[in-house]
């Protein structure tokens, strides 16, 4: 059986990495682009990479047909997802990328993104995206909110020793570092490679960065208790990636065990032996997670690796293990393509 597919925002970054691993996909068809700013030109126009592919033309989202489509995958960005899938037919299957419907609580929603939620209805109804935590309530959701590329990563790491309790809860701090495209395609003037290239900074320093509202979310949920971390994402001139560094208190051969267990049987995540980190260069381009784990010379402290592609496991490929759940297709349909190297 073939499932129509249609891409809300799909000349942005999110959009074109589900063009490209849906093209591989044996089950889905893509039947309908939507990309108001882009509307009239074709995707080999916005996207030469794709010119191989036989794809609909660019549309405004109005002029798309939703009566034929059995899942939407909404790449538009936040405030403007949740008006657009408000407005969506109430049976149709959707996963959203944005952060409009990541968030349980309006009031955190609003702290957070700094305005109040449109589309209160959607978001009782949306299940959490992180796939290998919520698969069944993902199978049978009509609406999944996808996670933030940086959420899902340090989630990747430490959601399982936090259930374990395998780590003191009072003292986890995460650095990470994530490529530029997390930033997303609109030009802005940081992100220009004279003012980005040939070196790193931090940035939404001091826990200003909207992604701890989902850790806080979710790690609370997890202990039964509040979870705070201490986290600082930094920009790194990179197109690809994302590395978190987790330094934690607790025994690092526990966290090991703790973290193999927690994943023996999942395809995306891969737990290194003990002592070995993990690189962003090892996992671009496909739907992998690595995560190391390393004694610190402190004794009763760890470090806690874990590497992703943030436009595939941490987006776009997150996405599509999603609404493979939905749509009763096999998960690592379309997914299985090994990391590119070098």
């Amino acid at each position: 059986m073939t499932h129509n597919i249609a891409i809300l925002g799909a000349s942005g970054y999110t959009g074109a990495e589900l063009v490209r691993l849906i093209a591989g996909h044996s089950s889905m068809k893509i039947t309908a682009l939507g990309a108001n700013s882009k509307a009239g030109q074709t995707m080999a126009e916005v996207f030469p990479h794709l010119r191989h592919l036989d794809l609909p033309a660019l549309v405004t989202i109005d002029e798309i047909d939703f009566s034929g489509i059995d899942l939407c995958f909404c790449a538009l960005p936040h405030k403007t997802s949740q008006e657009v899938i408000a407005a969506l037919p109430p049976d149709l299957k959707v996963v959203d990328l944005s952060a409009d419907f990541r968030l349980r609580d309006p009031a955190a929603y609003k702290k957070w993104y700094g305005n109040d939620h449109a589309a209160l209805a959607q978001q009782e109804e949306a299940v959490y995206g992180l796939t290998e935590f919520y698969r069944e309530e993902i199978a049978s959701a009509r609406l999944v909110a996808g996670t933030g590329c940086n959420a899902a990563t340090g989630q990747f790491a430490l959601r399982p020793l936090i259930a374990a309790g395998v780590i003191d809860l009072d003292e986890i701090i995460m650095d990470l570092k994530c490529a530029v495209s997390g930033a997303g395609r609109s030009l802005k003037e940081n992100l220009l490679h004279a003012e980005l290239s040939e070196g790193y900074h931090a940035y939404s320093v001091g826990g200003t960065h909207r992604h701890l509202g989902e850790f806080d979310q979710e790690f609370s949920k997890v202990a039964g208790r509040p979870v705070q971390v201490q986290f600082t994402p930094h920009l790194v001139p990179a197109n690809r990636g994302i590395l978190a560094t987790c330094y934690v208190k607790g025994d690092a051969q526990a966290i090991l065990d703790t973290l193999e267990k927690a994943y023996e049987a999942e395809p995306f995540i891969k737990v290194l032996p003990l002592g070995e980190a993990p690189s962003t260069r090892h996992i671009r381009g496909s739907n992998f997670c690595h995560i190391g784990v390393v004694r610190d010379r402190i004794e009763g402290r760890a470090l806690v690796i874990a590497a992703l592609d943030n436009l595939t496991k941490g987006s776009s490929g997150q996405a599509l293990q999603n609404a493979n759940l939905m749509l009763d297709i096999e998960e690592t349909e379309g997914l299985m393509m090994a990391p590119l190297f070098p």
